[in-house]
């Protein structure tokens, strides 16, 4: 497995054998040291980075090799656009999206492969062709998508975010923000856990009803997330707040910004980043890695 920085060691659970995983008392485990990298695999036409890059499943299998290749433990593969802003996707459009991409990339890679959706009949069909994961932006409040996930024997990523993609960014508010994050990521994973998944990922959901400030002090504050036993995901790439702080207007010239941002997280204790630029995060964790011993 990926190792790319720090000392701390993470593990995932499933109840069925995954790529790269080895068998244990209770079912299957996949384990890594430091920080691992989660590649985003966008089929959508209208994602705030690269809508409409992967135009087919042979460029989608093309990239996923070459994210493998540089150290991608995972590729999340998502087709509806959360950006703020963004509108609903039909369940149908979404499945016709992602599903024959899913089936192609179990078939012919050995990557562990999550697939990014909020909608139960997606990620059922999904595990059932082949994904190995469900990455849910809502936050498994649906109790239909923790079923799917318990009778699939997966793990999940349950993902905080206030209100949806559509209004998230109106005008969010709290008043503890690290505090509230931390409560509702708890409850869910336990919640989870209680009703059958064998593992969780917790995210705190950056820019996902947040403002600027907010994200920032839930990354001075990642290290009260991470001390629990969940390993914690974050994904900050090419995200607006690199924009205010790094002057990027242009999405697609944020990766020097979202590698920064990511290795402030993995010195915090994140177990996982989501990032476009699979290649320049493993450069940056492996020299970061050399250079604290």
């Amino acid at each position: 497995m990926t190792a790319l920085m720090g000392p701390e060691h993470h593990s995932l659970l499933f109840y069925k054998e995954v790529p790269g995983s080895r068998a244990v008392r209770c079912g299957y485990e996949v384990s890594w040291n430091g920080t691992a990298l989660m590649g985003i695999l966008n089929i959508t036409p209208d994602s705030f980075s690269d809508g409409g890059r992967i135009e087919d499943a042979d460029c989608a299998l093309s990239c996923v090799h070459a994210m493998s290749a540089s150290g991608a433990l995972i590729v999340d593969v998502g087709g509806e656009s959360t950006r703020p802003g963004a509108q609903p996707v039909p369940e149908v459009e979404e499945a016709k999206r992602v599903l024959p991409v899913i089936e192609r990339l179990a078939a012919e890679t050995e990557v562990l492969i999550s697939i990014d959706t909020s909608k139960p009949r997606v990620a059922r069909e999904a595990l059932r062709l082949g994904a190995h994961l469900v990455n849910d932006v809502t936050g498994l409040k649906n109790p239909q998508m923790i079923e799917v996930c318990a009778e699939a024997g997966v793990p999940a990523v349950a993902m905080h975010m206030q209100g949806n993609p559509h209004s998230m960014q109106q005008n969010p508010r709290y008043h503890d923000v690290v505090g509230e994050v931390e409560s509702f990521l708890l409850t869910q994973a336990e919640s989870a856990l209680a009703s059958g998944l064998p593992s969780v990922l917790i995210d705190p959901g950056l820019g996902f009803g947040k403002t600027i400030e907010h994200n920032l002090t839930l990354l001075r504050e990642l290290r009260r997330l991470s001390r629990f036993d969940y390993p914690v995901l974050v994904g900050g790439s090419r995200k607006r707040m690199i924009e205010q702080w790094a002057g990027r207007s242009e999405p697609s010239n944020r990766d020097f910004g979202s590698v920064a941002l990511h290795l402030f997280a993995a010195s915090k204790g994140a177990a996982m980043v989501r990032v476009h630029d699979v290649a320049g995060h493993a450069q940056a964790f492996n020299v970061w890695e050399v250079l604290r011993g």
